[in-house]
């Protein structure tokens, strides 16, 4: 018999195509501690993921131990917190590495995440052959846009350099870099920037291990095959397709004509992606769900242009670090278009299409004058050094928010559409997101300490010095690293020994000689005329400090905001990311500013924030409003309020010419005036 009744009846549709294979599905996840985030992961794969993703805390991104001053307020905030062996060992516990493909989100110190990761795996009965997976570890783009560089650009490039070799050797399933456009595009980069940008970096590191000398001449094709990308996708998604078709064109043509490779497997366009995350928005945030399928399309669509592994940010991140649930919604949806639409049963389904091939062509025309022009300053390294780039994207995004504050670009539910029904998803904000136990970080504290006792010290003393003194040679640095990993360092002492050697490195602002806003309308020219009229009644220029506490290089809202208050005609003073609160009281003091603005975006806000107001007011800076900007949960804005915090800003405040406004009526009450 047959399920189908019409089956003799001449009306059976056609046959159905196989199925290609899906990409690999991951979930940007970790909190806590180790031993919660491996609950997590074990609990994802159960879900249906097929490989896993770590996002780690900043103290372990920017080579610190969780009991340094620098990482109060931020352990086991955005990630989780790896600072030794017997962490990445509870992090991993009961997953077989040698089946796993792990993706790294770390940078200024992934070469000692990879350490700790292989020491792991080894431990586990694994051999290097076996490991698959990729480390992010483009430092560019940190300097550009992310903010967890550690060393100069010279030292960083040398770590990178060092990984590439020893994984083409040594790992060779391993992707030892993943040039990320995605970290550019949120920065405010335009699709050609993007595209510009992630291959100029490509050029720098292939070009620098290429000039080491530590991979033959014959072997280049298998570093060019292990080069994989990380690229963002936004709502624009016919444009972002485009996009992607433009990169897999500009790299088969940049690795066989710079680089001389001929087998075009080699030469393959490889790339993982997460969609956009900035375009997420915290006013009606059930709107993210359909911005997340739209964007997820354009890097699903087209076959020849498709990503390798796709992780989907969660509806609610834009409120605060999304729970369990939210991420398995995350992952349903890649599952329910991979499994039961048909995509993945046809060819390219753009193929011939001239609308299509004219977009992508017009993208790879622009892109390759970008390129040539960052490659006649002397490639991405000067680009990043003379401060091009960075006010390159600072521009791009000043002109972004400039067209959404018009309504010029249309945001549903943020500058348009904002009448809304009752949202039930949000109808407890305590539960709607996930919270960080504040004992995390004394549990932390508590646990380096006893790892430290533990441990044969002579070894880690000589283990960092033998670090030390291969830094200061041209020898390629992993085999120290594992040798440490091995003995007990932690991530705090690694970095330190090279901060040691290497130094320590800050990078442009790229805020100085951008205009946000080219015209001023009504608004803009009012909020600057009070500005101006105020500064006359105190006798001098209106002085606002900007100021990035903590350890989150997320700049971008920052930038944007010193960006506005020169336009409205503040004097600002903004000195770039990761300051201790009291050097940003010392500012204030040596500046004689008028206002403080803070801005986090880490979740370290509770703990950052009464310290920059009881610095202050020990000053006795009474006087000198504190105005905080970031993603804050509304009981923590009402808690901040009433230690003294003056005005609280989040995503949804999107008008920056307003909370100018705002912050200009706060100095005026403070100043009695």
């Amino acid at each position: 018999s047959t399920l189908n009744p019409m089956a003799d009846k001449g009306s059976q549709t056609p046959a159905r195509h196989s199925k290609d294979r899906p990409w690999l599905m991951r979930t940007y996840a970790g909190h806590s501690s180790a031993v919660e985030s491996n609950k997590l992961y074990r609990t994802n794969l159960a879900k249906g993921q097929t490989g896993l993703s770590v996002a780690f805390d900043l103290p372990t991104q920017t080579g610190y131990d969780p009991d340094s001053d620098l990482a109060r307020g931020e352990v086991g905030k955005v990630g989780v917190p790896v600072a030794h062996l017997g962490h990445m060992r509870e992090l991993f516990d009961g997953i077989p590495l040698g089946e796993m493909n792990t993706a790294m989100t770390i940078n200024a110190t992934a070469m000692w995440l990879l350490s700790l990761y292989q020491t792991v795996a080894e431990e586990q009965g694994a051999t290097p052959d076996q490991l698959q997976g990729t480390t992010q570890n483009d430092i560019i783009k940190e300097y550009l846009s992310r903010g967890t560089y550690v060393f100069p650009p010279g030292p960083s490039l040398r770590l990178i350099t060092d990984m590439v070799a020893y994984t083409v050797n040594t790992i060779p399933k391993w992707n030892p870099i993943n040039i990320c456009s995605y970290h550019l595009q949120e920065a405010g980069a335009t699709p050609v920037q993007e595209i510009a940008y992630a291959m100029s970096t490509a050029i720098a590191v292939l070009d620098a291990v290429r000039d080491s000398g530590q991979v033959p001449a014959d072997r280049f094709g298998e570093v060019v095959a292990r080069i994989s990308f990380f690229v963002n996708a936004g709502v624009r998604f016919v444009e972002e397709m485009c996009k992607m078709r433009a990169f897999v064109q500009l790299w088969d043509e940049l690795t066989l004509e710079r680089y001389g490779v001929t087998d075009p497997k080699q030469r393959r366009f490889r790339y993982g992606v997460q969609v956009n995350s900035l375009g997420l928005t915290e006013a009606q945030p059930e709107n993210n769900v359909q911005r997340i399928v739209l964007e997820m399309l354009a890097v699903t669509l087209s076959k020849d242009a498709r990503a390798r592994a796709v992780q989907l940010p969660a509806w609610n991140e834009a409120l605060g670090l999304p729970r369990p649930w939210d991420q398995q919604w995350s992952l349903r949806i890649q599952q329910v278009l991979a499994f039961e639409s048909d995509l993945l049963e046809y060819e390219d389904i753009f193929e011939g299409s001239k609308v299509i091939e004219s977009k992508v062509a017009e993208l790879v025309e622009a892109s390759r004058e970008e390129i040539d022009r960052v490659q006649a300053m002397g490639g991405a390294v000067a680009a990043v050094e003379s401060g091009y780039m960075k006010q390159q994207l600072v521009s791009s995004h000043a002109e972004r928010r400039a067209h959404i504050e018009a309504g010029e670009d249309i945001v549903v539910g943020l500058n348009k559409f904002t009448t809304t029904e009752e949202n039930p998803l949000l109808s407890d904000l305590e539960t709607a997101i996930m919270t960080v136990d504040a004992a995390v970080e004394a549990d932390q504290i508590a646990s380096i300490k006893l790892w430290r006792e533990g441990r044969d010290n002579e070894a880690v003393d000589a283990a960092l010095s033998a670090l030390r003194d291969a830094a200061k040679t041209d020898e390629n640095l992993m085999a120290a690293s594992l040798a440490c990993a091995r003995v007990g360092v932690t991530t705090g002492e690694w970095a330190g020994a090279l901060r040691e050697v290497f130094g320590e490195y800050r990078a442009p602002t790229g805020v100085a000689g951008v205009v946000g806003v080219a015209e001023a309308g009504e608004e803009l020219a009012k909020v600057r005329q009070a500005v101006k009229e105020t500064g006359e009644q105190l006798g001098g220029r209106v002085r606002l400090l900007v100021g990035k506490p903590g350890l989150d290089g997320h700049s971008n809202g920052a930038e944007q905001i010193a960006v506005r208050a020169r336009d409205c005609g503040f004097e600002v003073i903004y000195q770039g990311i990761r300051l201790t609160p009291a050097q940003i009281v010392a500012a204030a003091i040596e500046e004689d500013v008028h206002c403080v603005g803070l801005s986090i975006l880490s979740g370290s806000h509770m703990e950052l924030v009464p310290d920059v107001v009881k610095g202050l007011q020990d000053a006795g800076l009474d006087d000198v409003p504190v105005v905080v900007g970031g993603i804050i949960p509304e009981a923590d804005a009402a808690e901040l309020l009433s230690h003294g915090v003056a005005a609280v800003f989040t995503p949804k405040d999107y008008d920056a010419t307003t909370i100018m406004a705002k912050i200009l009526d706060q100095i005026r009450s403070a100043q009695g005036l």
